[in-house]
C-alpha cells in the first residue's frame, strides 16, 4: 500500500504518518480508523482521505467515484456490527484542511442523552473525562468493524 500523503504542517497527515493504531480498512484512497482514545461513543470511527485534500470539492476523479459507495458500505456494515439506531455522519473540515469524516454510532442509550449534534460534542467531552466509554465494548466493535470489512469490503476505487 503506498504511503499516504505528508503534509508537515497537517495534523491528518501527521496522526497517519506516526500512527500505530492500525486501520480498519485501508486502500489507495481512504484510511478508515477508530477515533483516537478516549473515545466519546464505542465505534466511533473515521474516513480520512489518503491523499492531503480539503474535501470533497477538490476530490480528484477516482475519490469522487468512491467516495459515495464507500461511505455507505461503511456506515451499512457499521450499522450492523454495532446494532445502532443509525449511523451519524459529518465532515466539516475546519479542524483541519484534509478530509476526514466521522461515522457515530447513535445507540438508543447515549452519554448524556446526546443526539443530533450533541453527539459530536462527546468527543470533547470524553477528552475531558466527562464521559467514559467502556474499552472493552470500543475494541470489541472495532475488531468486529474490521472483520466485517475484511469479510466485504467496500468496491475497489
Amino acid at each position: 500500500m503506498p504511503s499516504p500523503s505528508s503534509d508537515a504542517a497537517c495534523g491528518i497527515c501527521q496522526k497517519l504518518a506516526l500512527s500505530k493504531l492500525a486501520p480498519v480498512f485501508e486502500n489507495e484512497l481512504w484510511h478508515v480508523r477508530p477515533i483516537d482514545a478516549p473515545s466519546g461513543v464505542p465505534g466511533w470511527m473515521m474516513m480520512v482521505a489518503r491523499r492531503h485534500v480539503a474535501g470533497p470539492a477538490h476530490f480528484d476523479e477516482r475519490e469522487v467515484a468512491s467516495f459515495g459507495p464507500t461511505w455507505c458500505h461503511l456506515q451499512r456494515v457499521l450499522l450492523e456490527v454495532t446494532g445502532a439506531l443509525r449511523i451519524y455522519t459529518a465532515a466539516m473540515g475546519e479542524s483541519s484542511p484534509h478530509f476526514h469524516g466521522h461515522l457515530v454510532p447513535r445507540f438508543a442509550e447515549m452519554p448524556k442523552e446526546a443526539k443530533g449534534w450533541a453527539v459530536f460534542d462527546l468527543e470533547r467531552a470524553a477528552k475531558a473525562g466527562e464521559v467514559m466509554s467502556d474499552e472493552a465494548e470500543v475494541t470489541r466493535l472495532t475488531e468486529a468493524f474490521r472483520a466485517a470489512l475484511v469479510k466485504s469490503p467496500p468496491l475497489a476505487p
